[in-house]
């Protein structure tokens, strides 16, 4: 059973090397936003930034590493290249759209 403190915090457990500790977990820590499996197929955006660029249409196969489209973020132009072979099944921006971190651009269905 986890231990409280007297404002009801809960102390978690952790182990490094062998040796368990107790601790009380951030405000920023428990506020982040939580890691999901990447699924195979979706394009998204690493930075913010805009889209100058689509160099496919939707119904394209395309082949790994493949152009796909240039995405300017901090002054740079970005090629956003296919992570698999398949079809383009759907196209979520537009040329001169400005986008934010991890936003769907493009959509691949894998072969």
């Amino acid at each position: 059973m986890a231990k409280k403190n007297e404002k009801n915090e809960e102390y978690v457990d952790f182990v490094v090397t062998a040796r368990k500790y107790k601790t009380l977990l951030t405000k920023k820590y428990e506020n982040r936003s939580k890691w999901h499996k990447p699924v195979p197929g979706e394009v998204l955006s690493n930075l913010p930034g805009t889209v100058m660029e689509i160099k496919v249409k939707e119904g394209a196969k395309v082949k790994a590493g493949q152009l796909l489209l240039i995405h300017e973020a901090m002054k740079m132009l970005n090629r956003i290249v296919a992570p698999v072979d398949g079809t383009v099944t759907a196209i979520h921006v537009k040329k001169g759209e400005q986008i934010k971190k991890d936003h769907l651009m493009l959509t691949i269905k894998p072969n």
